[in-house]
C-alpha cells in the first residue's frame, strides 16, 4: 500500500519568517546601495531560486538593466551580479536571526503527521551559511526537519529537482509518488513538478501573498479573499496539484493523495 512518506518543507514564507520578509528587505537595501530603487513586487518574483540567482533574474527584469545602464553607462554584467550577491548577503545576515519564528500551525502539524510515520525533508534558497543561522534559531523555538538541502554543492537550485531527489537519497525514500512537496513561491511548485513529486502551495505566510499576519488579520474579509484567490490561481497555472490556505489543511490533503495513490485515477 503507497502513502506519503516524506514532506519536503520550504523555509522562509512556508515554514518559518511569516510573509517571507527577511530576503526581500535585503534585496530591497542592496540594489538601493547601488542607486536603483527595486519594488517589493519585483523582489518577490523570483524568490525561492538561490540568492544569486534570484539576483540575476533582478537585473533581467524590465526597467532594473536599463537603470543600470544609465547609471553606470554600460551593460551589467556577472561581475556585478557577484558584487550584489555579496551585498545582499551583508544585509541578509545582519538581520537573518529575526525571521526565524515558526509560521503559526506548522509545528503542531508536523509533529501530528511525523505521529503516522511520514519524514520532514527541506529545500531552500538560502545558502547553507545561511542555514547555519536559521537552522539553530528555528530549533531553539521548536521547529527543526529531518534533513536540510542548500543548494550549495549541486548542479542547480529551484526551479531544478536536484534539492528534492537530495532529501529522497539522505532519507531513503524510494519512490517520487510517496513524496509530498510544500512551499510558497512559485520556484517552490515548479521544483516539486521538475522532481514529479506532489506539490502543494500555501496562501497564508507566503512570499506570494506578501503579507504580515497583523496586515492579515486588519485587511476586510472580502479584500483578503480576492488576495488569497489570486495567489491561488497563480499556484494552480504553475502546476501545483493542491493549494491550501494554511498548513492545518496539510493532513486532509495527504489522506486524499494516499487514497489516489491506491485506487485508479
Amino acid at each position: 500500500m503507497k502513502r506519503i512518506e516524506c514532506i519536503i518543507m520550504d523555509w522562509a514564507g512556508s515554514a518559518v519568517d511569516y510573509g517571507c520578509f527577511a530576503p526581500v528587505a535585503a534585496f530591497l537595501k542592496a540594489f538601493n546601495e547601488i542607486g536603483i530603487n527595486i519594488t517589493m513586487e519585483q523582489a518577490r518574483r523570483p524568490m525561492g531560486m538561490a540568492k544569486i540567482d534570484h539576483i540575476r533574474e533582478l537585473f533581467k527584469m524590465g526597467g532594473v538593466g536599463e537603470e543600470f545602464e544609465k547609471l553606470y553607462h554600460r551593460p551589467w554584467n556577472e561581475q556585478d551580479v557577484t558584487d550584489m550577491n555579496a551585498k545582499f548577503e551583508e544585509y541578509l545576515f545582519a538581520s537573518l536571526a529575526n525571521y526565524t519564528d515558526p509560521i503559526p500551525g506548522v509545528i503542531d502539524t508536523l509533529n501530528e503527521l511525523r505521529k503516522q510515520g511520514i519524514k520532514i525533508g527541506s529545500t531552500t534558497g538560502y545558502t547553507q551559511a545561511m542555514m547555519d543561522v536559521v537552522l539553530p534559531n528555528a530549533a531553539r523555538k521548536g521547529y527543526t526537519t529531518d534533513k536540510c538541502v542548500t543548494p550549495n554543492d549541486l548542479p542547480a537550485g529551484r526551479p531544478f529537482p536536484y534539492m528534492i531527489y537530495q532529501n529522497m537519497i539522505d532519507l531513503a525514500i524510494p519512490s517520487t509518488d510517496c513524496v509530498l512537496k510544500y512551499g510558497d513561491t512559485i520556484a517552490d511548485i515548479k521544483e516539486g513538478i521538475n522532481a514529479k513529486v506532489w506539490t502543494v502551495g500555501v496562501i497564508l505566510g507566503s512570499n506570494e501573498l506578501g503579507l504580515t499576519q497583523e496586515e492579515v488579520e486588519q485587511m476586510s474579509p472580502a479584500t483578503l479573499a480576492a488576495r488569497k484567490a489570486e495567489v491561488r490561481q497563480r499556484m494552480l497555472l504553475a502546476g501545483a496539484h493542491y493549494v491550501v490556505g494554511s498548513i492545518e489543511e496539510l493532513p486532509q490533503i495527504i489522506e486524499l493523495i494516499n487514497h489516489k495513490l491506491n485506487t485508479n485515477y
